[in-house]
């Protein structure tokens, strides 16, 4: 695996935690409503950046292509 693959791996779980520990702390606080609404349109603005960011390293790099076929290729001599 490419140090950019794994620097681009970190960067969305991250992400990803980051957002999941937004949402359970904004849906913890029922009294702070409008508050909470905020945030999670904040949230939801973070993972569209992030998945921007996927698909334009997708659609620039060949590496999606490579993905499925190395996983089709397993599948195929694993059948064989």
């Amino acid at each position: 695996m490419s140090a950019s693959l794994s620097l681009l791996d970190d960067a969305v779980l991250r992400c990803v935690v980051a957002i999941r520990c937004r949402v359970a702390h904004a849906m913890a606080r029922a009294d702070d409503r409008g508050q909470s609404t905020a945030e999670y349109a904040l949230v939801m603005l973070g993972a569209a950046a992030v998945a921007v960011m996927v698909a334009k390293w997708a659609k620039d790099t060949d590496k999606i292509t490579q993905l499925l076929d190395g996983v089709v290729d397993s599948i195929l001599d694993k059948l064989t």
